[in-house]
């Protein structure tokens, strides 16, 4: 299956993705008996993302042309908290997740409302005019009746993933220590991802320091701007909830990957005055991604 998935990649943009995995105590009591489905199936990891990437093709080549996604089925991802032991492996899988359920925590997919948003950024960006001739606005009119029903259906949701295509953001390297937790997919010699995973509570503690750092030490730098949003974001969740970056495909060019510490050297030696050192942080992350995000206007 992980074979498959990379070959499924091959000639794709990297595509990279920051997650938070709930307790299903946090979210909308209809949702919960889909969500604990999901985990009670348990489905594997690289069957979730295999699934994804072949619904996204599929609906590249769909007839008519429509891209946006239909909303009847959303894939789950399910992870065990890592605080929580593990379910007795002496039960079945159901029985397990029903007994030790509060151990689990889910990341919906959230295609709609996700592939909405996608829209709507692209047509605000510099390449607006070619995605109205890509996107028709019929199509994204049918699009907005599928996230008004979602919208009404679920209340105020919580978008629980986010993307980032041709490098990741130096931001979200500020929810990260090289200490944390670290998955390394590996199939026929290559790395398909690299995951690297966080408790919420001490995620929002170092971007928090990075915030405080960064307002004192470099207002004006864009970066501040992206770690309050990204605060702001994190903050919607459950206090029990986990973080992960999920590097993708990239992870092949870039692991092992220094850019947390990088990151939080960068700003450390910004909040004490060295400028030498910031800089050296920045150029040791410029040297590691620039030639990554280069690869978007390669031919």
């Amino acid at each position: 299956m992980t074979g498959s998935l990379y070959r499924g990649q091959a000639g794709l943009p990297f595509s990279s993705t920051l997650r938070v995995y709930e307790p299903l105590d946090a979210f909308p009591e209809d949702q919960r008996p889909a969500l604990k489905a999901a985990g009670e199936r348990a489905v594997s990891r690289a069957a979730v993302e295999n699934a994804e990437l072949l619904a996204s093709l599929g609906r590249i080549t769909r007839p008519g042309g429509d891209p946006f996604p239909t909303g009847r089925t959303d894939l789950v991802r399910v992870m065990r908290h890592l605080g929580l032991p593990a379910a007795d492996e002496s039960k079945d899988s159901a029985d397990a997740a029903d007994a030790d359920g509060d151990a689990l925590l889910y990341c919906p997919s959230q295609l709609v409302l996700r592939a909405g948003l996608a829209a709507n950024a692209l047509m605000e960006g510099i390449h607006g005019p070619l995605a109205e001739l890509l996107i028709p606005e019929e199509q994204r009119d049918r699009h907005q009746e599928r996230i008004d029903l979602v919208s009404a259906r679920e209340g105020a949701t919580r978008v629980h993933t986010r993307a980032s295509t041709w490098g990741i953001p130096f931001s979200w390297f500020s929810l990260f220590l090289e200490s944390d937790p670290q998955e390394v997919v590996e199939a026929g010699g290559r790395i398909l991802t690299v995951r690297v995973l966080a408790p919420i509570t001490e995620a929002l503690d170092r971007v928090r320091y990075a915030v405080a750092n960064l307002a004192l030490a470099a207002p004006d730098l864009d970066m501040l701007d992206d770690l309050t949003q990204l605060t702001e974001w994190l903050e919607l969740f459950h206090v029990e909830s986990m973080v992960e970056l999920d590097y993708g495909a990239v992870a092949d060019k870039v692991y092992p990957d220094d850019s947390p510490m990088d990151v939080r050297l960068g700003i450390e030696c910004l909040a004490e005055g060295d400028m030498t050192g910031a800089a050296a942080a920045y150029r040791r992350l410029a040297s590691r991604w620039i030639p990554i995000r280069q690869l978007a206007r390669a031919s």
